[in-house]
C-alpha cells in the first residue's frame, strides 16, 4: 500500500484527514535508520526493496494508531474501530496495549458486548489480557459498560495488579447495574488492600450511599474524601450536596456549597435541587435568583429545575417569565425544559397552555413528555383526555413505562385499575414496586382487597411503600386483623416502618371491630420509633381514640402537637361532635377562625354535625350560611343531609322539605335517610311514607328502608301497613340486619345479638340481667314497652327488652370485671330509648362510666347522665 495514499475504506474529505503526513527527512536517512536484519544488503535491491516495505507499513500502522486515538477522542466510534481494524491489518495481527486499551473503550462507549468478547479473545491472543494494567482495566470498562457485570468482575479479578482507575471502573459498572449495596463494599477493600481513591472513586461512591440514603455511611465517606485531599474538587463536592440532599440533610448540603472555594452552574442546581427535594421551595427560588448574579450563563437544567420549583409553587406568572427566556435563548428544543414548562402549566390548571406546548414539540415526544401530558391531564380532572392520550401514545410506538402506567392508575374511575393492569401485565411491569403499589391503591379504592394482595404477592422487591399501601388497603377496608398481620409480617421481614406506615396501621385500628387498646399498643410502637409528633401519625392518633371512645386521649394528643394539620383540627372538632361535647367542639372553631387557619367542607360539616347532636338549630343554620357566603364554599350532599338531620331531628319537619325543595341538585338517599329516621322519631306517617318511597325508588334493597317503614307503621298502630311492608321485604328477598353489640373484655372481642344464648357464660349473663333489671325497678325504672314494636302482652314486650344486644353486653362487661372499671360498648344500629335509659341508671348504681358507640355517635353515661343530653 502506498503511505501517502488514504485509507481504502476512507473517502472523500475524511480520506485527506487521516492520510499520514509525508516525511521530510530523505530516503536514505529514513533507509539507514530503520534496524536491518542480519544478512540483508541495503545496497542490493531485493533487501532495499524489503526495508522499503517495512518502513511504509510501519508509517502506516502508525499512521492508523494517530487516527484510533484521534477518533476515540472526539467521540467518532465507528471510524475509531476502522482504524483498529487498519492498524491491526497493516501489524500482522501484533498490537500495542495502546491501541488495544482505546479499541476496548470506544467498544464500551457503543456499546458493542460480541465485538468488545473479540478484542478480549484478540487480548488472550496477543497475550496483553491481564498482565498490562492498561489493558485489563479496559476490559474491565468494556464489560461493566455492556452490563455484563460477572464478565468484568472475573476480569478484574483475575489482573495481577489493579490500580485507582481499574476499581472506579469496577464500582461504576456495579453503580450501573444498580448493585449499590455491593458499591460500598468494594469500595472498603480498595482501601483495606491499600489502593488510594481518587477524586472519581469517591463521586461514583457517593452516588451509591444517595441511593440508600444511609447518611451514617455518606458522613464516613465524606471524612475519607477530606483525608485523601478531594475537599475542593469541584465534582466531589456537588456529589456530596447531592448525597445530603437524597438523605434529606439539607443543612450539611448547604454546608458544602457555602465551603466551596469554586462553584459552577452544577453546584448551584444541585443545591436548588436538594432545597426543592426537601420541601424547601421557597428558599430554592431565592436561591435562584441569587444565582443570577453569580453564574455568566444558565443552562438547560438550570430553566428545568426552577421551572419545577414554579410547579410546585404553581406560580404561573413566573413560569410564563421563564418560558419567554426560555425562546429567547433558545432552549425551546429542549426536550426536559419543555417537558417541565408543560408541567408547570398544568399544575398552574392551564391545561390548554400544557397541551399546546405537547403540540408543538413532536420531535421530542418521549415516554417521559407523553406520561407529563396524561398526568397533567388527569390532575385537571380531564380523565378522558388522559384515557385518549394513552391510546395515542401506543399507537405512535412509544412503549409506556413503570411511570406512565402509575400514572394512569392514579386516575378515580372504576374500570380504570382492570384495563392498565391487562396492561401491565403483557408488558410484565406487575413485579415493579412502583407499579405494584399504584395498582395496590387503586384497588384500595374500590375496596377488593382480595386483588390488592394477590398484587402485593407478585411484587418482587418490597420496600416500605409496598407494605404502607397494603396496610392502607386493609386500613380502608376496615380490617384491623389483616393490617396488623401486614405489620408483623412486614417486622418479620426487617422493613423499617416510616411514618405513613404507622399512620395507617392506626388508622385500621380505628374502625368498629378493633379491640380498644390495639390502638394504644401502636400508639406505643410510634413513639418507639420515635414517629408520635410526625403530622400524619398524631393526626390519625386523634381521630382514631376519637373514634375509639377515648375522647380525653384524642384531646391530649391534639394539645401535645406542635404543628397541626387541617386533618388534626377537623379531626377533633369531629371527635368532640360525635361524643356530644357540641361547645367544645364549637370553641375548636372558633380557635381556627382566630388563628386564621384555611378551613375546607370538612371542618363546616364538623361543626354543623355538632350543632344537630346538641340541637342547635339556630347555631347550626348561622355556620351553614357562613360557609356558602364567607367562605365561598359550595355544599355537598353530605352537608344538606346534616342539615336535614338539624332540622328534622328538632321536629322542624316543615324548614326540612323547604330545604330539600331548594338544593341544587336531586336529592340522594343520604337525604332521605335522615328525613325517614326523624320521621321514625317523631312518629310522623305521611312524611315517613313519602321519604320511604324516594328511598325505595333508589336503594330497593336497602333493608334499613323497610324496617324504618315498618316501625313507623307500628309506632302508629297501623299492622296492616306495617305486615304489607314486611310482605314486600320477603317478595324483593331483603334481609334484615340483625342488631349486633359487641365489648371487648382482656384483649377478646365477645358479641351478642338480641335474645343470644350462644354465650359459654350465658346462664350468668341472664342471671346478672335480672338481678339487674329486679334492682333498676327498685330505683324507679318503668321499662319502655313502646320500643316493642310488636303485637303481643306488655309482660312479653318488657322480656323482649331485657334481652336487646346492647343489655346482654353491659350485664357481661359487670360480671366480667372488676367494680369500678370503665366499659365500652358498640352497636351497629341506633340504641333504643329505653335502653338509653337504662344505661344512665346502671352508671349511678353501679358507680360505672359506661360509653357506648352505635350507629350514629357516642353516648357517655355516668353518674346517671348521658352527655347527648337525651337528644339523638
Amino acid at each position: 500500500m502506498n503511505p501517502r495514499a488514504p485509507l481504502p475504506f476512507l473517502r472523500g474529505k475524511k480520506a485527506a484527514t487521516f492520510a499520514p503526513k509525508q516525511s521530510t527527512k530523505p530516503l536514505s536517512t529514513l533507509a539507514c535508520s530503520v534496524p536491518s536484519d542480519d544478512g540483508v544488503n541495503l545496497r542490493d535491491a531485493p533487501g532495499a526493496r524489503k526495508v522499503f516495505d517495512e518502513i511504509s507499513s510501519r508509517d502506516a500502522a502508525a499512521s492508523s494508531d494517530r487516527a484510533l486515538f484521534d477518533c476515540a477522542r472526539r467521540g467518532l466510534a465507528l471510524q475509531a474501530l476502522e482504524h483498529f481494524v487498519d492498524a491491526h491489518r497493516h501489524r500482522g495481527g501484533r498490537i500495542g496495549p495502546a491501541a488495544l486499551s482505546c479499541a476496548l473503550k470506544v467498544c464500551g462507549s457503543v456499546p458493542d458486548r460480541a465485538l468488545g468478547e473479540q478484542l478480549h479473545a484478540l487480548c488472550v491472543r496477543c497475550g496483553r489480557d491481564w498482565g498490562d494494567v492498561s489493558v485489563g482495566t479496559a476490559l474491565v470498562d468494556m464489560y461493566m459498560k455492556c452490563r455484563g457485570v460477572e464478565d468484568g468482575r472475573k476480569a478484574f479479578e483475575g489482573m495481577p495488579e489493579r490500580n485507582v482507575v481499574t476499581w472506579t471502573s469496577l464500582l461504576n459498572g456495579y453503580i450501573q447495574a444498580g448493585a449499590h449495596l455491593d458499591v460500598i463494599a468494594l469500595f472498603f477493600r480498595m482501601r483495606a488492600e491499600g489502593v488510594w481513591p481518587n477524586p472519581f472513586t469517591f463521586a461514583s461512591v457517593l452516588s451509591a450511599v444517595a441511593s440508600q440514603g444511609t447518611v451514617d455511611l455518606g458522613r464516613r465517606v465524606h471524612a475519607q474524601s477530606v483525608k485523601f485531599g478531594c475537599r475542593s474538587t469541584l465534582f466531589v463536592c456537588n456529589s456530596l450536596m447531592n448525597m445530603y440532599a437524597k438523605c434529606g440533610l439539607v443543612e450539611e448540603a448547604k454546608a458544602v456549597f457555602c465551603g466551596m472555594e469554586t462553584r459552577d452552574v452544577v453546584s448551584w442546581n444541585t443545591l436548588m435541587a436538594c432545597l426543592m427535594l426537601n420541601r424547601h421551595e421557597l428558599e430554592a427560588l431565592q436561591l435562584f435568583l441569587d444565582s443570577q448574579s453569580s453564574i455568566a450563563k444558565l443552562t438547560q437544567s438550570t430553566y428545568s429545575t426552577v421551572i419545577k420549583l414554579c410547579a410546585n409553587l404553581k406560580q404561573l406568572g413566573l413560569a410564563l417569565q421563564l418560558h419567554s427566556s426560555v425562546l429567547k435563548r433558545g432552549f425551546h428544543s429542549d426536550g426536559n425544559v419543555m417537558t417541565a414548562l408543560m408541567d408547570a402549566y398544568s399544575k398552574c390548571g392551564e391545561l390548554d397552555k400544557a397541551l399546546k406546548i405537547f403540540l408543538l414539540m413532536p420531535g421530542s415526544h418521549n415516554v417521559v413528555s407523553w406520561t407529563a401530558m396524561i398526568n397533567g391531564c388527569i390532575h385537571n380532572d380531564d380523565i378522558a383526555l388522559a384515557a385518549a392520550l394513552f391510546s395515542r401514545m401506543r399507537e405512535d410506538g412509544v412503549a409506556p413505562n413503570e411511570f406512565t402506567y402509575s400514572t394512569m392508575l392514579t386516575a378515580s374511575v372504576a374500570s380504570l385499575p382492570r384495563q392498565i393492569h391487562a396492561q401491565v401485565i403483557k408488558t410484565n411491569y406487575q413485579c415493579l414496586p412502583t407499579v405494584g403499589t399504584a395498582l395496590l391503591h387503586s384497588y384500595s379504592k374500590l375496596c377488593s382487597t382480595e386483588e390488592a394482595l394477590s398484587i402485593f404477592e407478585m411484587i418482587d422487591q418490597k420496600d416500605v411503600v409496598a407494605w404502607s399501601a397494603m396496610l392502607t388497603c386493609y386500613a380502608q377496608a376496615g380490617d384491623c386483623d389483616g393490617a396488623t398481620n401486614v405489620f408483623i409480617k412486614m417486622s418479620m421481614h426487617g422493613v423499617k416502618p416510616n411514618e405513613f406506615t404507622i399512620s395507617s396501621v392506626i388508622d385500621a385500628c380505628a374502625s368498629p371491630t378493633a379491640g380498644v387498646d390495639l390502638g394504644r399498643q401502636f400508639h406505643a410502637i410510634s413513639i418507639k420509633h420515635r414517629y408520635q409528633d410526625a403530622i400524619c401519625v398524631s393526626s390519625a392518633l386523634i381521630s382514631m381514640y376519637a373514634r375509639k371512645g377515648s375522647i380525653e386521649s384524642a384531646q391530649s394528643v391534639f394539645e401535645r402537637q406542635t404543628d397541626r394539620d387541617l386533618v388534626s383540627w377537623n379531626s377533633m372538632i369531629s371527635g368532640y361532635a360525635q361524643h356530644g361535647y357540641s361547645q367544645k367542639a364549637l370553641d375548636i372553631f372558633r380557635q381556627m377562625e382566630a388563628e386564621g387557619i384555611e378551613m375546607d367542607g370538612v371542618t363546616f360539616l364538623a361543626v354543623i354535625m355538632g350543632c344537630t347532636h346538641a340541637g342547635l338549630v339556630g347555631e347550626g343554620r348561622k355556620y351553614f350560611d357562613l360557609m356558602i357566603r364567607d367562605y365561598e364554599i359550595t355544599p355537598t350532599m353530605e352537608h344538606y343531609a346534616c342539615m336535614v338531620d338539624l332540622y328534622s331531628r328538632a321536629g322542624k319537619l316543615d324548614e326540612t322539605m323547604s330545604l330539600i325543595g331548594d338544593m341544587p341538585f336531586p336529592a340522594g338517599p343520604m337525604v332521605w335517610r335522615t328525613l325517614l329516621g326523624a320521621c321514625r322519631v317523631h312518629k310522623n306517617v305521611e312524611l315517613g311514607k313519602l321519604a320511604a318511597e324516594k328511598l325505595l325508588s333508589l336503594e330497593p334493597h336497602d333493608s334499613a328502608t323497610y324496617v324504618l317503614l315498618s316501625n313507623i307503621y307500628s309506632a302508629a298502630g297501623k299492622w296492616k301497613e306495617k305486615n304489607e311492608v314486611r310482605k314486600l321485604m320477603d317478595t324483593r328477598k331483603v334481609k334484615k340486619e340483625a342488631g349486633c353489640s359487641w365489648i371487648q373484655i382482656k384483649n377478646k372481642v365477645h358479641s351478642f345479638i338480641a335474645s343470644d344464648k350462644s354465650h359459654p357464660l350465658s346462664e350468668q349473663i341472664y342471671a346478672k340481667l335480672k338481678a339487674m333489671t329486679a334492682r333498676l325497678k327498685k330505683e324507679g325504672y318503668c321499662p319502655d314497652t313502646s320500643f316493642v314494636l310488636h303485637e303481643m302482652a306488655e309482660e312479653q314486650k318488657e322480656a323482649v327488652l331485657a334481652m336487646h344486644s346492647e343489655r346482654l353486653a353491659l350485664a357481661f362487661g359487670l360480671i366480667a370485671t372488676p367494680p369500678g372499671t370503665p366499659l365500652q360498648i358498640v352497636k351497629n344500629l341506633r340504641v333504643c330509648g329505653d335502653c338509653h335509659t337504662v344505661m344512665k341508671i346502671v352508671s349511678a348504681i353501679e358507680d360505672r362510666k359506661i360509653i357506648m358507640r352505635d350507629c350514629s355517635r357516642f353516648h357517655h353515661f355516668s353518674s346517671g347522665i348521658c352527655s347527648c343530653g337525651d337528644f339523638w
